[in-house]
């Protein structure tokens, strides 16, 4: 792979899918050509991105000859082994984030113990031995590898069946809704945060954003940001770190998930922040001065477009539809394969008022998933 003389330094992404794609995009206006390790020809930044190397995030080899021409890697997942990851940083090759940061978002386990010790609410769990004992409904988590609702089951018998792999349970926490905070944070220690978010589910699939997120409390915001604040320099994350939070029935929040990389409840952040969450992680592990994250609107609607079945309309036609009803929503389409279920690109609405941003950008989004009016 040949490496492209900017006289910029070079970010690798370990990871073809559609948070390098647009990656790529943000490296782009900083003059930077991202280079991209992908599994698969037809991955999404595999389509976009000039400098690519085909190989796979399990493979220490390939790892070590795509480092070569980085002067800094970073990952769109969390699934490089971090036996991969530390032999590379003990090469000298700058690694972001850390192997030893990471594994508190590849294993729940740990995350959960690390969680504790450090004193953040999380809910009441155990390493799974017995459902009878801890008590139903319960939810049940696979420890590593979930993801999008995967490895994710609300047991209520205790006679349902589960993978053999390694399982903890936790309560079935009584929701209000669910939120999310990211921050950004440089290996200097430099902090950015965003506004807090609310996203709303289904099928445990992110369907849509919402930012900042609707009737929520100055000091309940506040206590957020604080919150995914301090995990970043607990665990020492640079780069981007995603914390997705419950709020629950009492208006008390606790932390479901932590994500190291540009996350999906960020993607509002292209248009409807002052600096995207794309951007501020090229910025973060180069270690550059973090940009402004203040919103570009009042309300900012993200949407994510499932792949639906096909009603005799092509993709491009239902792209045409889109833009003719509603002009003014923004379409990101990634370059994917359209399976039911699948994210194949998302759509953002900006505005003055919330109600019209969401009703604006579920149009746009039927009309992309059914090739209907909505």
């Amino acid at each position: 792979m040949a490496r492209t003389h900017t006289g910029l330094p070079v970010v690798g992404m370990i990871g073809g899918g559609q948070l390098a794609r647009m990656t790529h995009q943000a490296a782009i206006a900083l003059g930077q050509s991202l280079h991209v390790l992908i599994a698969e020809q037809d991955d999404a930044a595999g389509l976009v991105a000039p400098e690519v190397q085909l190989g796979s995030h399990t493979d220490l080899a390939a790892l070590r000859s795509f480092a070569k021409a980085c002067d800094v890697v970073t990952f769109d997942h969390e699934h490089v082994p971090g036996e991969h990851i530390r032999a590379l940083a003990a090469e000298g090759v700058k690694v972001f984030p850390s192997a030893d940061a990471l594994h508190y978002a590849q294993d729940k386990r740990a995350m959960r113990e690390r969680l504790g010790e450090l004193g953040f609410p999380v809910p009441r769990w155990e390493p799974l031995t017995s459902l009878e004992a801890f008590g139903l409904p319960a939810v049940v988590k696979t420890a590593r590898g979930g993801y999008d609702g995967r490895g994710v089951f609300v047991v209520r018998d205790p006679s349902e069946p589960l993978p053999d792999v390694e399982l903890i349970v936790e309560e079935l926490v009584p929701l209000r809704r669910e939120l999310a905070v990211q921050v950004a944070r440089s290996p200097f220690g430099q902090i950015a945060v965003y506004p807090v978010v609310e996203t709303v589910q289904r099928d445990g699939i992110c369907v849509e954003v919402l930012a900042p997120a609707p009737n929520l409390s100055p000091d309940t915001a506040a206590a957020a940001q604080e919150m995914a604040i301090r995990i970043a320099h607990s665990l020492d994350v640079v780069g981007l770190l995603a914390v997705e939070l419950f709020e629950t029935d009492t208006g008390r929040l606790v932390i479901n998930e932590l994500a190291m990389r540009p996350h999906n409840s960020g993607h509002w952040t292209i248009e409807g922040a002052r600096t995207s969450q794309f951007e501020q992680h090229l910025r973060a592990v180069l270690d550059y001065p973090l940009g402004d994250t203040h919103p570009t609107a009042p309300a900012v609607v993200m949407a994510n477009l499932l792949g639906g079945p096909d009603a005799g309309m092509g993709l491009d036609e239902r792209v045409h539809h889109m833009m003719a009803a509603e002009p003014g929503v923004k379409l990101h389409l990634y370059g994917k394969q359209i399976r039911p279920g699948r994210k194949i690109g998302h759509v953002t609405a900006l505005g003055d008022d919330m109600a019209d941003c969401r009703a604006r950008a579920a149009r746009a989004a039927h009309w992309i998933q059914s090739g209907e009016s909505l």
